[in-house]
């Protein structure tokens, strides 16, 4: 057996691994020992700024099939053929830790899938839970802070989580689902998994249909209590994901969607793109179109894990946007901060890459024309650099105004500036789902929202207290009597 040699970046087969030239066995180094730069220089490049938020994850590939044909709602070629397979990249995550935090933390977690389709990249970016802590993206980076260590001391901190909660209602909701019995979930395999924001689908017509994205877990849902997770490794839940599939013990979700028409969107009792709200399963019964199954780890964790890059705004012909205001936000913001953490050509890393021709007019920056999957298209070659141009026809890449997406919809009379969300009801969903709670999940709620509201200061125990009464008056009940006992 012939033995595979060690070369440089460049290709030249290296010596010697283990010895840099100097001069004599005990002198110094000297200015052409290249080979010791490039391993220097590469060492000292190896990581990459970490992600803000959903540093802490995991990913796997797999297939995504579909059940039920979409036709009649959505041109989408990954939806319209029964059978029809499409391979997937899943990514999940905690959020708000970084890469040293644990994966048991009480914290939502990422779902991310990216179905490579013939028609481009879908990206599904959600957590699993299927509501949000704002329906606001101006809010956002006040809300990352507020969840993270202390700045001074580096230290988590419960009391600025609580008055950030206590200034904004609409945190209620998912603040319930985050502190119950579902807030830590015993592994990615044994949790749901949502779209949360209002997408929207059209069809071959020109028809529009708003809809959400849920995908339920074929393992049963398996959660921890704290104490639980305080006994587990901080690595627990990307090991159980990596033996389950080197096992061939595949995990899979059963995929269902949710469809409002827009007559129905302008009459509903909530805001159906207000992201801390759900649309009620009786109202819009979930429709089950496909199985995602999870089958084949990375090779290379960094290579593929770290570097694969998700964005709401990775839509194909047949799914587009809607006026969730979260999304809209995020339709800039991941993308930006895809390039600025890996590079203005992310989209060319292997995991990144999308598994059809890409053909566009953008030029040059880091690590361009490196997609393995579409050299001849992406290479960035000598042809036109610039639309339009006179070699439509001859390969130069053209507009299809086929896969145009309708017109969105606006309000009637629409005024343009800022519209306050300070009226809408932030308490009625958060009641019923404490009201749908047993007694051991009202327990456990009570416990881990009174044991850090203990820490916060007495205006944000008052405001929390009169946000969770408007919920329901036996929670905040509940919650006071724990505080009571811990002070």
């Amino acid at each position: 057996m012939s033995n595979t040699p060690l070369t440089t970046s460049a290709g030249a087969p290296v010596a010697d691994d283990n010895n840099s030239i100097s001069v004599g066995p005990r002198g110094p180094l000297t200015y052409d020992n290249h080979y010791l730069f490039e391993k220097l220089a590469h060492f000292n490049r190896e990581r990459i700024p970490e992600r803000v938020v959903h540093a802490r994850g995991t990913g796997a590939y797999g297939t995504f099939t579909l059940s039920k044909s979409l036709s009649q709602y959505s041109i989408a070629d990954f939806l319209q053929k029964v059978g029809e397979k499409t391979e997937v990249f899943v990514r999940f995550s905690t959020v708000g830790g970084g890469q040293d935090s644990s994966d048991y933390a009480r914290d939502p977690r990422g779902f991310a899938v990216k179905f490579y389709t013939q028609q481009g990249n879908f990206d599904l970016v959600g957590n699993n839970t299927p509501v949000f802590f704002l329906n606001d993206p101006i809010k956002f980076p006040d809300f990352i802070h507020s969840q993270k260590k202390n700045p001074r001391t580096n230290l988590p901190d419960p009391s600025a989580v609580y008055e950030y909660w206590a200034n904004h209602p609409q945190s209620l909701h998912q603040m319930t689902i985050l502190m119950s019995d579902r807030g830590i979930p015993a592994s990615y395999r044994n949790m749901h998994g949502f779209g949360s924001h209002t997408l929207s689908f059209w069809n071959s017509k020109g028809e529009r249909v708003w809809v959400k994205w849920h995908f339920k877990t074929n393992q049963g849902i398996k959660t921890l209590t704290g104490d639980e997770a305080a006994k587990l490794p901080a690595f627990g839940a990307q090991k159980d994901l990596v033996d389950a599939i080197d096992r061939g013990d595949f995990p899979s979700w059963a995929v269902k969607v949710q469809i409002m028409t827009e007559a129905q969107a302008k009459t509903y009792k909530w805001n159906p793109f207000d992201l801390t709200k759900i649309w009620s399963h009786k109202d819009f019964p979930l429709i089950e179109i496909g199985r995602m199954e999870l089958n084949r780890n990375v090779v290379n964790y960094f290579a593929e894990t770290e570097q694969a890059a998700f964005a709401p705004s990775n839509l194909v012909p047949g799914i587009g946007a809607s006026p969730d205001k979260m999304l809209q936000g995020r339709l800039l913001a991941y993308q930006d901060a895809h390039r600025y953490r890996v590079g203005v050509n992310v989209n060319q890393i292997p995991v990144n890459a999308p598994r059809c021709p890409v053909n566009h007019y953008q030029r040059d920056g880091a690590m361009a024309g490196m997609c393995p999957y579409n050299t001849a298209s992406s290479i960035q070659g000598n042809g036109a650099n610039f639309f339009p141009n006179d070699r439509a026809g001859q390969g130069a890449p053209v507009p299809v105004p086929a896969v145009a997406a309708p017109p969105m919809p606006v309000l009637a009379d629409a005024w343009i500036g800022v519209h306050s969300q300070a009226d809408e009801d932030y308490h009625t969903q958060a009641g019923d789902l404490f009201r749908l709670m047993n007694e051991d999940q009202k327990r456990q709620l009570a416990a881990n929202i009174g044991g850090g509201l203990s820490q916060a200061s007495k205006s944000a125990q008052e405001r929390m207290l009169a946000q969770l009464a408007k919920a329901d008056p036996d929670y905040a009940k509940r919650v006071q009597e724990v505080i009571k006992r811990l002070s």
